[in-house]
């Protein structure tokens, strides 16, 4: 599990001087729209399609072609979440600097939802998997809990909340569904990863993850991978063990180069997967995108 950067000395300095200008920090917006801030756009995309015209949403990660891991919060991020309605972090380690801002924001009736709290969610020997917006059944409880969150602000649209959830969730079940589908075709067959960020979508296929877990920790928290951790991985491809290689394409360095220069070589499949939404993707289309990928590459 990668923490991503808490906000530096620099930018809590100019963060500080930026709410001392500001005689309040109260919630909600002059037209009557409630103030959204999440954590990435993953969720503010979610908390769009939930609120519509009655919510302006405000996304912190939103560069797909940033390395989230690198995120540093700004001073209009901390002023937005003191004007904010409902805050959205994903949480797990993900996206501590968002507890940073809220505590700095002193928005006393803000609404803050943790995604890995409502996935209720464990660390499996030591470590949690954080990148639950790859799980269908955490990102549906998200949602209801979104729109109850929307509704308790605004009471007189917890009717429509309530509908754009319905209605969000029935598309995110259609994407379960597609991974029993798979599951039944495919379930046993091995993968390889970069990072853990697809596991929850690839477990739900029933696919296995053969790539040595100390090769992905150490992608994850940036740190050098032994050569013998190397050449285990890399046989992974030469050895045909796999069926595809799943690569983070925002995350990437010498070693996952190596592997993804193997997967090719050997003529092993490459779906490559991201963190925040691609450029003008909204999320029920991006994950159905990721799962066609997947299956083709499975059925290769």
């Amino acid at each position: 599990m990668k923490t991503r950067s808490l906000v530096s000395a620099l930018t809590a300095a100019a963060i500080a001087l930026t709410l001392a200008g500001c005689s309040s920090s109260s919630a909600g917006s002059d037209d009557g729209t409630l103030r959204v801030v999440a954590s990435t756009d993953v969720y503010g995309d979610i908390a769009t399609t939930i609120g519509g015209d009655a919510v302006h949403v405000t996304s912190l990660m939103t560069d797909p072609a940033q390395d989230p891991h690198s995120f540093e919060a700004s001073a209009q991020n901390q002023l937005a979440v003191s004007k904010a309605d409902v805050v959205i972090e994903n949480g797990g380690g993900y996206d501590d600097y968002m507890q940073t801002l809220v505590k700095g924001a002193k928005n006393s009736d803000v609404k803050v939802l943790n995604v890995v709290d409502l996935s209720g969610k464990k660390p499996v020997g030591g470590e949690l998997n954080e990148h639950v917006w790859y799980d269908f059944p955490t990102v549906s409880t998200f949602a209801g809990a979104l729109a109850d969150a929307l509704g308790a602000a605004d009471p007189s649209k917890k009717a429509t909340f309530e509908k754009n959830a319905a209605a969000f969730t029935e598309k995110v079940s259609a994407l379960e569904a597609t991974e029993a589908d798979l599951k039944a075709s495919y379930a046993g067959e091995g993968v390889a990863i970069t990072e853990p960020v697809p596991l929850y979508l690839l477990d739900a296929i029933g696919l296995v993850n053969k790539t040595p877990e100390k090769f992905s920790a150490a992608i994850e928290e940036e740190t050098d991978v032994s050569p013998v951790v190397l050449k285990d991985t890399l046989q992974l491809f030469s050895g045909h063990e796999v069926k595809l290689l799943a690569y983070n394409e925002q995350t990437t360095g010498a070693e996952t180069e190596k592997v993804l220069s193997a997967a090719k070589a050997a003529g092993i499949p490459v779906v490559p997967v991201t963190e925040t939404l691609p450029a003008g993707t909204h999320y029920i289309e991006w994950m159905r995108g990721n799962l066609d990928a997947v299956k083709d590459a499975l059925a290769k």
